[in-house]
């Protein structure tokens, strides 16, 4: 009876272990970069979630220091809006690439569907052993009214925003990337109250 029981806890936390594993057909994109500035490479993941949703997860590693392996740091699934089936709806495909200086540029958009497009473009960046969101990138118009349109880059870190072709200043902050909510940067960008 002990036996079993031992059996039937380990069968447990193996298959609990593994539900928070991603499946292989869930990466939608990929990058890789030096994102700590270590000299290894470093890797960046866009995930689909697991239930059909528009909900795109964030998962970022770092080689390891003692083994030439990835070791996941950072996990922010359901972080950014996107489509996530290879026969989803085009022009509304998220993407992801590393840029010089170890950063990387997380995109969202939505120029196929309705009167309002947005593209949309977050930069993270490591500092202080954390990935944070440095930066925060919208544009947006309407397909009805040629007025209605706006444009916004928000430097999170210095707190500096250039919107609808004004500077201003707002405070800084460090927001890692799994606290991220959008809402932040459009409110900085005064596109919300």
């Amino acid at each position: 009876m002990f036996k079993f029981v031992l059996i039937l806890a380990l069968t447990s936390s193996a298959n609990s272990a593994w539900a928070d594993q991603i499946e292989p057909a869930a990466i939608i994109a990929a990058a890789t970069g030096d994102w700590n500035g270590d000299g290894g490479s470093d890797l960046a993941l866009l995930v689909a979630p697991p239930e059909p949703s528009n909900d795109v997860g964030i998962y970022l590693y770092l080689r390891d220091k003692n083994h030439a392996l990835q070791r996941l740091v950072t996990m922010a699934p359901g972080k950014i809006w996107g489509n996530t089936r290879l026969d989803g709806m085009l022009g509304q495909d998220p993407s992801i690439e590393a840029r010089s200086g170890g950063s990387i540029a997380v995109s969202s958009q939505n120029s196929a569907i309705g009167r309002s497009r947005w593209e949309q473009t977050l930069t993270i960046a490591y500092r202080d052993e954390q990935f944070v969101v440095a930066g925060y990138t919208y544009s947006y118009y309407d397909t009805l009214d040629t007025d209605d349109t706006g444009q916004c880059d928000y430097n999170i870190l210095t707190g500096k925003v250039m919107a609808k072709g004004k500077a201003l200043t707002v405070e800084p902050k460090t927001i890692a990337v799994s606290d991220w909510q959008d809402e932040v940067g459009q409110k900085a960008c005064g596109f919300t109250e």
